[in-house]
């Protein structure tokens, strides 16, 4: 029996440095696009608890859409609000395929997967929450083919 309980612990502790799982990860969300539609209405939020405002942050877009997207970009809002600080937004436009229309994202089936960064060793202001929405920004609406869209946050290692 205890032979099982250590096989079964050393196991689990070899998925976890195998897998690569990166343990510095506050907030990792996908949410899915309805008919993988993603309307200027389903924006995608977090929101994170900063107790230490001198840690620096990463914070990604992670986006799915499938080989019938049809545009090489993508632009998109970031509107961070939060510890009674006025609210910012900010726009953003990633580049998702070459020129020749190769996409950039890593791909499995019919699906493309990115994650693109918003903010970079970024440093909360004060402490306190912090909500983060980013909204597409394209002309079309719904925005078609998007499979799903989140929100990464991850404190940077010390």
């Amino acid at each position: 029996m205890n032979n099982l309980k250590v096989a079964v612990s050393l196991s689990a502790l070899m998925i976890l440095f195998f897998c690569g799982c990166d343990t510095n990860n506050i907030i990792d969300s996908n949410v899915a696009m309805p008919s993988r539609n993603w309307s200027y209405a389903n924006k995608i939020s977090a929101v994170v608890e900063v107790k230490d405002p001198a840690k620096l942050f990463n914070i990604y877009l992670k986006l799915r859409h499938t080989a019938n997207y049809r545009y090489a970009n993508l632009f998109v809002l970031l509107h961070i609000d939060g510890a009674r600080e006025k609210k910012q937004t900010k726009r953003y436009e990633y580049r998702l395929a070459l020129q020749d229309g190769q996409w950039i994202g890593s791909g499995s089936g019919n699906l493309f997967t990115y994650t693109l960064p918003l903010l970079t060793n970024y440093k909360f202001p004060k402490a306190g929450k912090y909500r983060f929405e980013v909204e597409q920004n394209m002309r079309d609406n719904p925005l078609r083919e998007v499979s799903d869209a989140g929100i990464k946050i991850s404190q940077q290692g010390e």
